[in-house]
């Protein structure tokens, strides 16, 4: 499965970055978790985020979806030839198979998160990696919590960018970080029932953007 092919497909004209909910009109923000939180109990704060994480993700993938499992990161000063896969596909992936396959590929001045900080030093090239496999062959619970953990200063942690295309059911899942994931799909049929199993973790501040989606 080649991914620009598949993009191209049934998400035309995305750019595969951050955020995805303000990229493509079926769309949904969840709080994953709640700043005020955070400040009064860290520990009560990331059991939250790590629930709520795990539960999208299986509510969204069965074991045997096919997935295209994708990461994103910025490297300075180096050459194609002397990228290495990444380790964490060794880590979280079970089966050799999906590993052997992994494919990447340079996206050459592909500008950072618009929210980053100035870089006095910035990384111009981004690397992307995937493979395809499924979702059973994924340690995904241990996966999911090591993105959480990125921004809060926990370990183990993950600082790239990670996407999960759900070929068979035709959705992109992403984590941005401890706060929330988005989620999306080429249409409405797609995202409708977690939108309503899920209504009460969506994100406030874009409510009325989502309701007049799937309310219409």
């Amino acid at each position: 499965m080649d991914l620009k092919t598949y993009l191209a497909e049934h998400f035309p004209n995305l750019i595969l970055k951050p955020p995805l909910f303000y990229a493509w009109d079926v769309s949904i923000r969840f709080e994953l978790g709640n700043p005020l939180m955070f400040r009064l109990n860290k520990e009560h704060y990331m059991e939250q985020v790590y629930y709520r994480s795990l539960e999208l993700f299986q509510a969204l993938h069965d074991q045997e979806d096919e997935v295209l499992f994708i990461t994103q990161a910025y490297f300075a000063d180096k050459s194609k030839n002397k990228v290495k896969k990444l380790n964490l596909y060794r880590k979280y992936i079970k089966k050799k198979e999906p590993i052997r396959a992994l494919r990447h590929e340079i996206l050459p001045h592909f500008d950072c998160e618009p929210d980053g900080l100035p870089d006095p030093n910035p990384k111009k090239n981004m690397y992307r990696y995937w493979t395809r496999c499924r979702v059973g062959d994924l340690k995904y619970s241990q996966f999911i919590k090591a993105i959480c953990n990125h921004d809060v200063g926990m370990k183990p942690m993950i600082y790239h960018r990670v996407y999960f295309i759900n070929i068979s059911k035709k959705t992109i899942f992403h984590i941005y970080d401890d706060r929330g994931c988005d989620v999306i799909s080429p249409s409405r049929e797609g995202l409708t029932d977690i939108y309503k199993e899920f209504n009460d973790w969506i994100l406030e501040y874009d409510r009325e953007r989502m309701n007049n989606v799937f309310l219409r």
